[in-house]
């Protein structure tokens, strides 16, 4: 493909999140894509394009949308996404955003309903239903249990954004993968004196299935997704790992040798997803309804903590 005819793609904050597990998938799709970095940082924004080989660097908002970019990846903080996403929106601008999209659910459905009318896409960044792994538990038929667990070595965390920031991924996930709509969703938390988060449960009830949802920061770093049906249980252990167990025992499976960490975690095929949705006109790879779920269900997490003060 000729440079002229590349579609330019933004990217704006280059923090942690950005360089483990965004700007390794960009810098292998130059070929395809005219990628446009910004940060305030200039001294990292060189050391990155320098890096990874990227040629466009700018240092604010308006410089990158300048360039006109057709969408832009944001891993700015939370606390920025709203402001952000708004100027985006109305410039036109495709936009895919690190998870949460905001604290506020009323934000949240705002800023979906301005992309719905501006015909641009609004992508939150749930990776974990891209991970190979896990897409084989959504493809099971007939689930009575879902069970989706993420526990920490201790992390003292302020239980408000680590409802946000940790225990939306397995929210998420547990809600994505009922096949049904949820029926009633009831929520505990724990914390301690200083209003850090110990431990999060929700319950979720469809027609047919339940759903369960643990995080545990004071135990053992781990993540777990479980599905059981009619004569069978699936599990998958850190994205990675799989287990089949039916009634002629159990079925050990690992993700293969030579695959990449960001796609076993489905960050490529998200990205991927977003670019081709973006260049193709294609459905939203995360669909607004689920993405409003998630953040619901974790705003009747953070009222569950109101309750008891």
């Amino acid at each position: 493909m000729e440079a002229a005819t590349m579609q330019k793609i933004g990217v704006i904050g280059l923090g942690n999140i950005a360089q483990k597990a965004y700007l390794p998938i960009m810098a292998g799709l130059q070929d395809q894509y005219e990628w446009h970095l910004a940060t305030r940082n200039q001294h990292k924004g060189e050391y990155l394009a320098g890096r990874y080989g990227f040629t466009h660097l700018h240092q604010t908002l308006d410089e990158l949308l300048a360039v006109q970019p057709v969408a832009i990846f944001v891993h700015t903080p939370t606390s920025t996404h709203v402001e952000i996403i708004e100027q985006l929106l109305n410039a036109g601008i495709n936009v895919y955003v690190d998870k949460p999209v905001a604290e506020d659910i009323n934000e949240v459905r705002r800023l979906y309903a301005l992309a719905a009318a501006k015909g641009l896409l609004l992508t939150c960044g749930f990776n974990r239903r891209f991970a190979p792994a896990q897409r084989r538990l959504k493809d099971m038929p007939n689930k009575q249990l879902v069970q989706a667990t993420k526990d920490c070595n201790f992390i003292a965390q302020d239980a408000r954004f680590a409802i946000f920031d940790l225990m939306i991924h397995n929210v998420d996930t547990a809600a994505w993968l009922l096949d049904e709509p949820i029926m009633d969703a009831r929520a505990r938390v724990l914390t301690d004196d200083e209003g850090n988060l110990l431990q999060g449960y929700l319950e979720l009830q469809t027609a047919h299935s339940q759903g369960f949802v643990s995080t545990n920061m004071d135990a053992v770093n781990s993540e777990e997704v479980t599905v059981t049906t009619p004569g069978m249980r699936a599990r998958v252990t850190d994205l990675a790992h799989s287990e089949l167990r039916d009634g002629n025992g159990a079925t050990q499976m690992e993700r293969p040798g030579w695959e990449t960490t960001l796609r076993t975690r489905g960050f490529e095929s998200l990205v991927q997803t977003f670019l081709d949705a973006v260049s193709n006109g294609g459905d939203n790879p995360v669909s607004p309804e689920s993405s409003i779920q998630s953040h619901e269900l974790c705003t009747l997490l953070v009222r569950a903590i109101d309750a008891q003060e």
